[in-house]
């Protein structure tokens, strides 16, 4: 596979891919490109910033109010979630109802004894994955 890069000034930018079929690789790349190209605004009292989704551990929903969870903060987005879903790529999942979360911030599932399968995320958060989302989340993962 070769690379090429064309730096004009006066072009829109635009990344273009030439494959015999579709990859994991390109599939990578369409991944790293749409995290870098999309970005939500947040909104905490003091401070109002961009967002891209490389950052984003998890989307959820409190008090009809759509939060972005980072590392160790927290933003409002003035947004919906069914919107953000649409605009996320392959490497977010929703989990429940009120949650979507990036698939490479997982740090670990647990089994509870009622049967549901709790999510723990790299930066403390955890949630559950519903039954009505149990096979996509599966499916997502690789189990």
């Amino acid at each position: 596979m070769k690379v090429k890069t064309i730096i004009d000034k006066n072009k829109d930018e635009e990344i273009i891919i030439y494959a015999h079929e579709k990859t994991s690789m390109i599939d990578e790349i369409e991944s790293l490109v749409n995290s870098y190209s999309t970005q939500f605004i947040g909104y905490t009292d003091r401070v109002i910033r961009p967002l891209t989704l490389s950052e984003i551990y998890s989307f959820n929903v409190i008090d009809n109010k759509v939060y972005a969870r980072l590392e160790k903060e927290v933003f409002l987005l003035k947004m919906r979630l069914y919107v953000i879903e649409d605009l996320i790529d392959n490497t977010f999942v929703k989990i429940n109802q009120s949650c979507i979360v990036n698939i490479k911030k997982i740090k670990k599932f647990d089994s509870t004894f009622t049967g549901t399968l709790g999510v723990e995320l790299k930066n403390g958060y955890k949630d559950y994955v519903s039954r009505r989302q149990m096979k996509v989340v599966k499916e997502r993962i690789g189990i």
